[in-house]
């Protein structure tokens, strides 16, 4: 069992950064790959970005190539999310999840926590 806790989220101007963190409560969570979504209002959750165990490469939703970067600390059992140039179209709950493989697909995450809201004022 992992349990996930995000933090960082809040309320900023568009073109500003936030940076979320992910922290697990176990240390085999080293062994999860961990990916980040988001839901806004009325929508389906999507996916963000995910990074395997060993932090090779990650991979990114096109929409926020170039301005969010995910990485990760194993011995401090965290995953962040680094966002910059933000936009009002970020507006959104954001969720970290652990899964055993690197996948953009949300069932296959089968731990989540639960989540923070991340709000961009125009």
């Amino acid at each position: 069992q992992v349990q996930l806790v995000e933090s960082g989220g809040g309320l900023v101007q568009a073109g500003g950064s936030l940076r979320l963190s992910c922290a697990a409560s176990t240390r085999t969570f080293i062994n999860y790959a961990v990916g980040w979504f988001r839901q806004a209002p009325g929508k389906e959750r999507e996916f963000v970005a995910a990074i395997t165990w060993g932090g090779g490469t990650p991979t990114y939703a096109e929409s926020i190539k170039g301005r969010f970067t995910i990485s990760r600390d194993n011995p401090k059992n965290t995953v962040y999310l680094q966002m910059n140039s933000l936009e009002p179209e970020d507006t959104a709950v954001y969720y970290c999840a652990a899964s055993r493989g690197l996948t953009r697909i949300v069932s296959n995450y089968a731990y989540w926590g639960r989540g923070t809201q991340v709000t961009v004022s125009s």
